[in-house]
């Protein structure tokens, strides 16, 4: 619960600003959990599936901060429409984080990235993902 509070402080005050935080700052500010990212897109139906394992996982696991990342750019109230019709519970980042993580740009959907506490990409899982699955590449993740 304290980590939904952080995220959501967050994300209301970068509208307090005159410049709001990039990802990068929000990225920072969550070190020292879990950070799962997950794109997805209204036209994807396995993405559609995971959306209430990944709210699960976020609002069950205060370790772990679930993040989203619309595939087709969608912004303002676009994004927000499809946010509600799929009904996802957790932000969204406004830009595709892949290039500031190293990573690159999902070719497939759903694609998952998993980031330790470090902030370090350990995993990328492809295909929809089960609430198991995701504890397990987070929370139940053996050192090493």
């Amino acid at each position: 619960m304290m980590k939904l509070l952080a995220v959501a402080l967050t994300l209301l005050l970068a509208g307090c600003q005159p410049t709001p935080p990039d990802d990068a700052a929000l990225l920072q500010s969550l070190r020292g959990q879990w950070v799962v990212i997950n794109y997805w897109a209204q036209w994807c139906k396995p993405c559609i599936e995971e959306i209430p394992e990944l709210n699960a996982l976020d609002q069950n696991y205060d370790t772990v901060a679930v993040l989203g990342v619309n595939y087709d750019g969608a912004t303002g109230d676009e994004l927000q429409r499809q946010v509600g019709t799929l009904g996802v519970a957790f932000p969204t980042l406004q830009d595709d984080p892949a290039a500031l993580l190293g990573q690159p740009r999902p070719t497939v959907l759903p694609t998952t990235l998993i980031l330790d506490p470090d902030g370090e990409v350990v995993a990328t899982l492809v295909g929809p993902q089960t609430l198991d699955s995701l504890t397990a590449a987070t929370v139940g993740r053996q050192p090493g």
